[in-house]
């Protein structure tokens, strides 16, 4: 795996208590990034706009502007701080607060409590593959502009998916988790394998990020509850694959 080169590297770290702040800048400064900081939603989103940072590390619950708010409205900016890559920080549990912040943009999630190396991991990972070109592989098998798996079209280039001729509307991380799954179509890959090859950072004890993922991807392929034709199956114990099932029938 290919090292991060830190310097001249900005990440803006935005959590409204002073030791998370400390915590982080510290690790962060070790391993050569310059770190900003902000302590309220509305100072990131100015911070955010004037230092244009290469990542932010978003607490989900702010003063003056939550962590969703400033996630929608960078998204939402015209300007090239749209993209900048979020690493969402969240002390909350239930999945439905995380999946909103991956719908709303967020490139990851990580929660508290964490350990400072996990989350200098997840900022090299996620520049990491901020900085690859769309096309470049990150497995040992040869690239396949187009996969199908049954009724499934996953086109590479054009970062296109479709079912049964309807196109699907997928999140960055989205994409690139079927895409993965369908190159290799009926093979269990384990969560483990998933977070390296999709998310780019080694195994640190979370794999819930690719399970909210996963759920995600199901509810976009069958938002009614019927049988689309293709599914990811659960291996209970080891990780998920994707089948085709046969079982669609157009009305």
């Amino acid at each position: 795996m290919a090292p991060v080169d830190s310097s001249g590297r900005t990440v803006l770290v935005v959590d409204d208590e002073a030791n998370i702040l400390e915590l982080c800048s510290l690790y962060l400064e070790r391993d050569g990034f310059s770190v900003i900081t902000a302590a309220d939603g509305e100072s990131a989103l100015t911070a955010a706009r004037e230092q244009q940072p290469d990542l932010i590390v978003l607490d989900l619950m702010l003063p003056k502007k939550s962590g969703y708010e400033v996630t929608r409205e960078l998204r939402a900016d015209r300007g090239q701080i749209r993209d900048v890559p979020i690493l969402m920080l969240t002390a909350r549990s239930e999945d439905v607060d995380r999946i909103v912040g991956l719908e709303l943009g967020a490139d990851d999630y990580l929660g508290k409590p964490f350990h400072p190396r996990e989350l200098t991991a997840r900022v090299k990972a996620i520049l990491r593959r901020a900085a690859k070109s769309p096309g470049r592989v990150n497995d040992h098998r040869a690239a396949r502009s187009r996969i199908a798996v049954g009724p499934l079209q996953v086109d590479w280039d054009r970062r296109e998916v479709t079912l049964n001729g309807l196109k699907l509307t997928l999140r960055n991380k989205e994409f690139e988790l079927l895409r993965q799954l369908a190159e290799y179509d009926g093979i269990v890959l384990t969560r483990e394998q998933l977070l390296e090859q999709v998310w780019g950072y080694e195994y640190f004890g979370e794999t819930r990020t690719v399970d909210v993922h996963v759920n995600q991807l199901r509810r976009k392929l069958s938002p009614d509850g019927r049988d689309p034709g293709v599914m990811i199956e659960t291996v209970r114990g080891v990780g998920y694959k994707l089948v085709a099932t046969g079982g669609y029938s157009p009305q």
